[in-house]
């Protein structure tokens, strides 16, 4: 049986860790060498990096962040941001990330994907999708550049595409539950998980506990992402982790 995975984010801005609501309203979190190492010690199974402004300044991700995170690490470590070639790849993977994360380069140019699974592995290559609810398309449609650009893909077909081209695991936020703290977005996340043969990981709108339940239970994700409320000490990785181990769930 497949473990969950529960996995803390770095929402990373100018060096500093932020986390907001919806994509905004941005608070200081923390220094994110000091947190990736809290969180390896918390038993968190992996660890997720944004530098969630370098797809809209246009700018490469930091490497000298990545570098100093990866050497406090001992758990799996993703990377996203301005990630825009294989060459931006390579450095990344070389600096000490596990995986790399593309969202709007991906969407730019969906071969990327598919360059990096031919040249990593799929399991490297985590596409991240930013949903938000329209209702004129009556779905969710894939946003790019922070959340900033609505484009005309639907969410579940991008899914497909990007899984089809090499994504070996999707990165799925709610960009209506970001920050809320009312529990996952539980049919976006079902549909998404249902569609694709990939690992899929849940992000946005995690409060308690219970939320990382319900999405492990009623939306099949393989695992849960969450920020503010690890951040702020709301709850902890050992406390979500005693919680679902209580009601059965299989983690690690």
């Amino acid at each position: 049986m497949i473990t969950k995975r529960i996995i803390p984010c770095l929402d990373v801005k100018d060096g500093r860790v932020v986390k907001g609501v919806q994509f905004v309203q941005l608070k200081d979190a923390g220094d994110p060498v000091e947190l990736a190492k809290f969180y390896d010690e918390e038993g968190a199974d992996e660890l997720v990096f944004l530098d969630i402004s370098a797809s809209h300044e246009g700018r490469k991700t930091m490497i000298d962040v990545v570098e100093r995170v990866a050497a406090t690490l001992a758990i799996p470590f993703t990377v996203g941001g301005g990630i825009n070639s294989l060459e931006d790849m390579k450095k990344i993977l070389r600096a000490g990330a596990d995986k790399v994360s593309i969202n709007t380069s991906a969407v730019l140019n969906p071969s990327l994907i598919m360059e990096g699974a031919d040249y990593f592995g799929s399991q490297c290559i985590v596409v991240a999708i930013d949903a938000k609810y329209d209702p004129q398309l009556g779905s969710h449609r894939v946003y790019t550049h922070g959340g900033r650009k609505a484009t005309e893909w639907e969410v579940v077909a991008w899914a497909k595409e990007a899984v089809k081209r090499g994504a070996g695991e999707i990165l799925l936020t709610s960009m209506d539950q970001d920050g809320e703290k009312s529990g996952f977005d539980i049919d976006l996340t079902k549909k998404v998980s249902e569609a694709v043969p990939v690992p899929v990981i849940a992000s946005g709108g995690a409060g308690n506990a219970e939320h990382f339940l319900e999405v492990f239970r009623d939306a099949r994700a393989d695992a849960a992402l969450a920020a503010s409320i690890f951040h702020y000490k709301e709850t902890s990785v050992k406390e979500v982790k005693r919680f679902l181990q209580k009601e059965g769930v299989n983690i690690r």
